[in-house]
């Protein structure tokens, strides 16, 4: 039986590998390492199928040293020890360190990670963790200050384009049926930037035309997939698909399409800390303001399903759930600090005001540190008008309310306060 046409089309070299130029490309970071015989540990982090397993595996047969491969989901403390002295018996004299790669990292335990430190830290092994969660809420601080953290990015339209039309000229199988590739459009749509779900559709396209050749069409790609919704999706990543539409349903104020998409979540072998994360973000980018007890109640949700276990922690993923769907929205704050930040890099280290400053030493005060700075409780309705930020920017407004009911009461302070200053046009 032959191989998937995702594993017979992964790429043996970085010739051959599609995007990620800002780390592979002439010139870039990655590359240079490897060009240059020699890498540190390092985690890489994206979403599914856009090379993370494919990288590593090319570095290794690049530099020419051992591969060790573990998944985070099957494999124990013991499994991460016996890997490690493999590869200090199989080592060579000045060989580079064997690479061990570790798939899902961030399902590891604190005692796996633990168990990694040290062999790590002293180069027995070069580690490269793959991840499609965010390494600084998932890995260990130590672990992490011994690796660089690389970011890998979906893969964009010309990179997919590149691989389909590879695929249909290249492939043993593919080569064999006449494909033509009219349109590509829903084919690009629904693999979402992911390399090997958009190669299990083209496989799942050519084998629903049945024999002769194939001429490839939106609509042919949609009725293909509606008939067969999950067999092109035959390594799980439908879950980013289904998350998306999990949040979706929550700011757009649909419990009953929430716990639907979560129910779906949770029958498909979902990790329910996965699924509590994302009700945090929720409550903090869209309810915000508008209750900001979502975000305690989603916080606590979190907290009982670590301490409930499974199944019984989906009764207070689901209160959440409802909650979150059923609460009033706004982004303000989400928005406020974009946009803060993006001030930021545009306008650099702006100078903090004299009067703001901290004033410990004699010298600072005769500088003018501190001076002119007014005490807020010293004042009627503990409040005094006076400059917060920088000269340059006195006048910038970033935040804006949104008006619902408890931003209301947000908004009617600052207009108390600052009259004018926060008047919306």
């Amino acid at each position: 039986m032959s191989a998937p046409l995702a594993e017979r089309m992964r790429p043996r070299t970085l010739e051959e590998y599609i995007g990620q130029q800002h780390l592979v490309g002439e010139g870039a970071v990655l590359r240079k390492m490897i060009d240059a015989g020699r890498i540190s540990s390092f985690i890489l982090w994206g979403p599914p199928g856009v090379g993370k397993t494919t990288l590593a595996q090319i570095i290794a047969h690049q530099l020419e040293t051992p591969f060790y491969t573990l998944s985070a989901v099957t494999s124990g403390v013991k499994d991460v020890r016996d890997v490690i002295e493999r590869a200090k018996s199989g080592r060579f004299f000045n060989q580079a360190s064997p690479i061990l790669f570790i798939d899902e990292i961030h399902r590891f335990s604190k005692s796996q990670q633990d168990s990694l430190l040290g062999a790590v830290e002293k180069g027995v092994v070069t580690l490269i963790g793959a991840t499609t969660e965010n390494p600084s809420f998932e890995v260990i601080r130590p672990l992490l200050s011994r690796c660089q953290l690389y970011v890998l990015k979906s893969l964009e339209k010309e990179d997919l384009m590149t691989l389909l039309e590879r695929a249909v000229s290249t492939d043993v199988e593919l080569k064999k049926r006449h494909i033509e590739l009219k349109e590509t459009a829903a084919m690009l749509r629904y693999s979402g930037g992911d390399a090997r779900k958009l190669l299990n559709i083209l496989e799942l396209v050519v084998e629903s035309a049945g024999e002769g050749d194939v001429v490839i069409t939106d609509e042919m790609t949609v009725e293909s997939l509606q008939q067969n919704p999950l067999a092109y999706d035959k390594d799980g990543e439908m879950h980013y698909d289904i998350i998306s539409a999990f949040i979706k349903s929550i700011r757009g104020s649909d419990p009953d399409a929430a716990l639907y998409w979560m129910a779906r979540m949770i029958e498909g072998g979902e990790d329910p800390q996965f699924i509590a994360r994302r009700l945090l973000i929720s409550a903090a980018e869209d309810i915000g303001l508008a209750n900001p007890n979502a975000l305690l109640l989603a916080n606590a949700a979190f907290d009982a399903v670590m301490k409930l276990g499974w199944p019984e922690g989906r009764i207070p993923l689901a209160e959440a759930v409802v909650y979150l769907a059923a609460s009033p929205k706004s982004n303000s704050a989400y928005l406020g600090i974009d946009t803060a930040l993006g001030i930021v890099k545009e306008t650099g280290n702006q100078p903090v005001p004299l009067h703001l400053r901290n004033a410990p030493t004699s010298l600072m005060k005769k500088l003018g540190y501190s001076d002119g700075y007014k005490y807020a409780h010293d004042y009627d309705g503990h409040f005094v008008e006076q400059q917060y930020m920088p000269d340059e920017l006195k006048t910038t407004r970033i935040w804006h309310a949104q008006h619902s009911p408890s931003e209301e009461k947000l908004y009617q302070q600052m207009l108390k306060c600052w009259k004018e200053r926060y008047k919306e046009e």
